[in-house]
């Protein structure tokens, strides 16, 4: 049997990790972003997001877009108009259906890409000092078995 003592440690070594998860990639975005507005990009992290995406798979619909970057559809929809707005993406009507737009990357938007991307890299540097590469996947793991247990 269970100690409730041991259950309340089990308990906080939890709720401990849950806040150490969520303080860690609030950090991790913030300095990002510092690192983004530093460099002068002109774009945020959570555009950046969009724009590595259409990057990975150009054209695809916002709602396709907005499920991979974990954001709803409301917020995906504001940051391609702001996207868009920059001359970085562009919205195309679906062929196969009316109602629904594609959004391709601009020539401006993959130059964007290309100025960027050695920022990210410098950040994802600085977020992973110290750490070896079998640190990175058993990382990676752990994240993605935590992920999963909380997939619907």
């Amino acid at each position: 049997m269970v100690s409730p003592t041991t259950t309340r440690s089990a308990d906080k070594q939890s709720e401990r990790s849950g806040f150490t998860i969520e303080r860690t990639a609030k950090r991790m975005k913030q300095v990002c972003q510092q690192m983004l507005k530093a460099a002068d990009s002109e774009i945020t992290v959570d555009q950046w997001l969009i724009l590595q995406e259409l990057d990975q798979l150009d054209g695809q619909g916002q709602n396709e877009i907005a499920r991979k970057v974990f954001k709803d559809a409301p917020t995906v929809t504001r940051i391609i108009d702001l996207l868009c707005k920059k001359g970085l993406t562009e919205r195309a009507n679906d062929p196969d259906d009316r109602r629904k737009f594609n959004i391709h990357l601009t020539p401006a938007g993959r130059r964007k890409i290309a100025e960027v991307h050695p920022v990210i890299l410098q950040y994802r540097q600085v977020a992973h000092r110290g750490l070896s590469e079998r640190d990175l996947e058993l990382l990676r793991s752990l994240l993605d078995r935590i992920f999963e247990n909380l997939q619907d």
